[in-house]
């Protein structure tokens, strides 16, 4: 084990360093903070469980993870402390269904020095020469469970953003290592891509696996990696949906509220469909404003005038 450099308060510990990791796309997920429906630790668990996974780095948990706030395992037996699952922040090493390798960042959320992690990772995506990196996870939305999952891209780059329909202008949340890492990835002049599944926001505490399978295809177009359908997400989507189904059924307000973001879905990819801006997931011009709004005050003066003539009738 080497560490990336010889600073002695190094993050990050290379383990093994196979060729194939140089010029690997990285995915990421840090655990803890918002991923509705775990979205993004399906994907996880999906990757880790469909293919061989090697650990190729990892980073000092002891620096970055606050013990007493989420406390790891330790067993009891008996008479003595017989097991401790200690919390891991590791790289892996997995090579897809074409054999194409990618690395897979993955553990909990560093609680501490960020801006030391965000560093010690642009590093490391330095020396393996990773040409880009992508985050994942769910997020709540006013959104149907009926209906297709919506998925927000974000990039450091405009050419890196696909398939967008933005749902708002401008937003703040709170901080997390996701964001940041992609946004100072970005100042430094480096790939990132994130996604953003749409969750249902009346079962984000639950398994959403559609919300997986989006995000899956999401991280295959990004990356150009071959990631097969899984059969086991298919069928686990099946029986959520027959649970949800089974609520509604058993509660008027579980029924009124779907069926109210229905119609809310169904307006907007109507409207989608005959506007421009909202087709294409991209911000208005002054020119389209102003024509906009040419039209809004043309449609207020032919309804007063319709009102009038059908006053005088």
């Amino acid at each position: 084990m080497t560490s990336l450099n010889h600073d002695p308060w190094t993050l990050c510990d290379i383990l093994s360093e196979p060729s194939e990791v140089r010029g690997a796309p990285l995915l990421y997920f840090f655990e803890g903070f918002m991923d509705a429906g775990s979205a993004g630790q399906g994907v996880v668990d999906f990757l880790l469980d469909a293919y061989d996974h090697e650990p190729v780095a990892s980073f000092n948990v002891d620096a970055l993870i606050d013990y007493r706030s989420r406390r790891p395992p330790l067993t009891f037996e008996i008479d003595r402390w017989s097991d401790y699952e200690a919390p891991s922040l590791v790289v892996y090493l997995l090579h897809d269904s074409a054999d194409n390798p990618f690395l897979l960042l993955h553990g909990p959320e560093p609680d501490f020095a960020w801006e030391r992690f965000t560093d010690s990772l642009e590093s490391l995506i330095d020396h393996w020469n990773i040409p880009v990196a992508v985050g994942f996870q769910g997020i709540p939305m006013g959104v149907p469970h009926t209906r297709p999952v919506g998925l927000t891209v974000h990039a450091t780059r405009p050419e890196l953003v696909f398939d967008n329909r933005p749902m708002f202008n401008e937003v703040t949340v709170p901080g997390h290592m996701a964001g940041l890492l992609e946004y100072r990835l970005g100042q430094s002049g480096r790939d990132v891509v994130g996604l953003s599944a749409h969750v249902p926001h009346y079962v984000m505490q639950m398994s959403f696996p559609a919300a997986t399978m989006r995000l899956l295809a999401g991280v295959e177009h990004a990356t150009g990696l071959s990631l097969p359908k899984d059969e086991a997400l298919e069928e686990d989507q099946k029986r959520v949906i027959e649970e949800i189904a089974a609520q509604a059924e058993e509660s008027e307000e579980v029924a009124t509220v779907v069926e109210s973001l229905e119609e809310q879905y169904d307006s907007y990819e109507e409207a989608a469909e005959n506007d421009d801006m909202l087709r294409e997931g991209r911000m208005p011009t002054a020119d389209e404003l102003g024509e906009a709004f040419e039209r809004f005050l043309a449609e207020q003066d032919n309804k007063k005038n319709d009102d009038k003539k059908n006053n005088d009738e």
